[in-house]
């Protein structure tokens, strides 16, 4: 009886697994240098996603690449993060992120618009699911620095729902004015 248990549990990872894609950002090439010569390991970053919210990355090390790889995904897939999408296709609004002395600014964008973001941003919006944004990356350069800055950027997008319990409000009165630009208009007017 101890087996079907065993197996269900297997099979469910099997599905979990299924549902989640993942996609390769960087991977790099180290050396040891010992007394026979040189021994060489790889180091490899990749960021997994449902396509519908869900993202996450991990790093993995390891003597050969595809096993480096692996263990990146695994740890991807511990570190799973759910972002809101606004019409499951772009962000709620514009935020900003940083990691060490790497900064990415993530625009809303209207349908259309495409994924207008460099290299490693751009792996995270695809796994994310976002089909219209426009992103820049300044300061580091560095895939792992870029990634964890747009991770701290898609942390702070909040739903409207949230906004509105929050602030004691109707959801229609914060996405109307987003949509109609009148809070852009008061602002101009309290300045």
């Amino acid at each position: 009886m101890a087996r079907g248990p065993q197996r269900d549990r297997g099979r469910d990872r099997e599905e979990r697994d299924s549902e989640f894609t993942d996609k390769l950002v960087h991977i790099n090439r180290v050396a040891k240098v010992v007394k026979g010569g040189k021994r060489f390991g790889f180091a490899a970053l990749v960021v997994v996603g449902d396509l519908k919210g869900r993202v996450g990355y991990g790093h993995g090390k390891a003597r050969e690449v595809p096993e480096a790889i692996r263990k990146a995904t695994e740890g991807a897939k511990r570190n799973l993060l759910r972002v809101p999408l606004r019409d499951a296709r772009t962000l709620h609004h514009d935020s900003v992120g940083r990691h060490g002395s790497g900064k990415v600014v993530l625009r809303a964008a209207p349908a259309g618009t495409g994924i207008i973001a460099g290299g490693a941003m751009r792996a995270v919006f695809e796994m994310v699911g976002v089909h219209d944004v426009v992103a820049k990356s300044m300061g580091s350069t560095n895939p792992y620095n870029v990634v964890r800055a747009t991770f701290d950027a898609l942390k702070a997008q909040e739903n409207p729902r949230a906004v509105a319990a929050r602030r004691n409000k109707k959801v229609s009165d914060i996405v109307s004015r987003r949509r109609d630009g009148s809070a852009a208009a008061d602002a101009g007017a309290d300045a």
